[in-house]
C-alpha cells in the first residue's frame, strides 16, 4: 500500500460550527478566555517578580506554573481562533507538528511541576523545621524547576518524533480543535502506531506514579493540618493546598481520559469536551484560584496596582509642569 505520509501537506481540524454566526461566537469566546489567562498569569508573574517578599520556593514554583500555563494555552487557542475567524479548518503539516511538540512540552512540564509543588507543600506543612534544608536554597529550587522543564522537553521530543514518523494513509482530518496524539494515531495505516501507544502507556504509568505521590503527600498534609490547634492555621493550609489539589485532579483525570479512553466510547463531542477541560480550563482558572485564595499574593497585587496608580499620577504631574 502506498503511504501518504510524504504527500500530506496539511491537516483539517474540527470546525466548531457550520454557521458563520456561531463561528464568530466561538472566536470571541476563545479570545475572552485567552485574554483572561494572559492577564491573570501575567499579573501573577509580575507580582512575584516585583515583590521581594514573594521570592520564596512556593512562589518561585507558582511563577513557573504561570509561565507554563501561558505557553500551553497560547499553543492551542490562537489557531482555533484564527480558523473560526477566517472560516477555515486547515493547519500545515509543520504547524501541526510544532503545535503538538509545544503542547506536549508545556503540559508535561506542568505536570512535573505540579508534583514538585505538592512536595513543597508537604515539606512546608509536615516538616517545617527541615524546609530550609530541603527547599530553602535558591539552587535547589532552580534545579527542581529545570528538571520539570527538561522532563517536558524530553517527552515532547520522544512523542512528537515517534508520532510523525508513522505512515499516515487514512485521511488528513483530525476530529479535534488542535493536533492531539490519539487523533493522529487514528490516521495511521500500519501497526507501527502500537509503538506510540506503548509510549503513551509508559507515560501514563509514570503519570499515575506522580499522582500517587501527590495523593500520599496530601494525605500527610491533611493529617498534619488536623493536628493544628488554631483555626487560622487550618484556613491557611487548606486555602493553599486544596486549590492545588483541585487543579491537579482536573488536569490528571481529564488528561488520562483523553489519551487512554477506548475508541468504543469515543465521540467528537466527548473528545472535544475532555480535551478542552485539560488543555484550556486549568491555564485559565489557575490564576483565579491562586490569587483569590492567597492573601500574600493579593497584597502583592494590591501594592502593584498602587504603584502603577502612583506612577501614572507622577507622570501626569510631570507633563503638567513641563507644559
Amino acid at each position: 500500500m502506498e503511504h501518504l505520509y510524504s504527500s500530506i501537506t496539511e491537516f483539517l481540524l474540527l470546525a466548531f460550527a457550520d454557521t458563520r454566526e456561531l463561528q464568530l461566537l466561538h472566536f470571541w469566546l476563545f479570545l475572552g478566555i485567552s485574554l483572561a489567562a494572559l492577564l491573570g498569569n501575567g499579573l501573577i508573574i509580575t507580582a512575584i517578580a516585583c515583590d521581594h517578599h514573594l521570592h520564596t520556593p512556593m512562589y518561585f514554583f507558582l511563577l513557573n506554573l504561570s509561565l507554563l500555563d501561558l505557553g500551553s494555552i497560547s499553543t492551542t487557542l490562537p489557531k482555533a481562533m484564527a480558523n473560526s475567524l477566517l472560516d477555515t479548518m486547515a493547519i500545515s503539516f509543520q504547524g501541526c507538528a510544532a503545535q503538538l511538540f509545544f503542547f506536549l512540552f508545556f503540559i508535561s512540564a506542568e505536570f512535573s511541576l505540579l508534583t514538585i509543588m505538592s512536595y513543597d507543600c508537604y515539606v512546608a506543612i509536615c516538616k517545617p523545621l527541615h524546609y530550609g534544608t530541603l527547599l530553602g536554597s535558591r539552587a535547589s529550587c532552580v534545579h527542581m524547576a529545570a528538571a520539570a522543564w527538561g522532563t517536558g522537553f524530553l517527552w515532547a521530543v520522544l512523542h512528537t518524533a515517534n508520532t510523525f514518523s508513522l505512515p499516515l494513509c487514512q485521511s488528513n482530518t483530525l476530529v479535534q480543535f488542535f493536533c492531539e496524539i490519539p487523533h493522529i494515531l487514528k490516521l495511521s495505516c500500519s501497526h507501527s502506531y502500537l509503538r506510540e501507544v506503548g509510549f503513551i502507556v509508559v507515560s501514563a504509568c509514570l503519570g499515575f506514579g506522580c499522582f500517587v505521590f501527590i495523593v500520599v503527600s496530601y494525605v500527610q498534609i491533611l493529617r498534619a493540618v488536623l493536628r493544628i490547634p488554631s483555626e487560622q492555621g487550618w484556613h491557611k493550609a487548606f486555602s493553599t493546598c486544596l486549590p492545588h489539589l483541585a487543579v491537579v485532579s482536573l488536569f490528571i483525570s481529564t488528561g488520562m481520559l483523553a489519551y487512554l479512553k477506548p475508541r468504543s466510547i469515543s465521540s467528537p463531542t466527548l473528545d472535544l469536551v475532555v480535551s478542552f477541560l485539560y488543555s484550556v480550563v486549568p491555564p485559565a482558572v489557575n490564576p483565579l484560584i491562586y490569587s483569590m485564595r492567597n492573601q500574600e499574593l493579593k497584597d502583592a497585587l494590591r501594592k502593584l496596582r498602587t504603584r502603577w496608580i502612583c506612577s501614572g499620577q507622577c507622570l501626569k504631574a510631570e507633563v503638567f509642569f513641563q507644559t
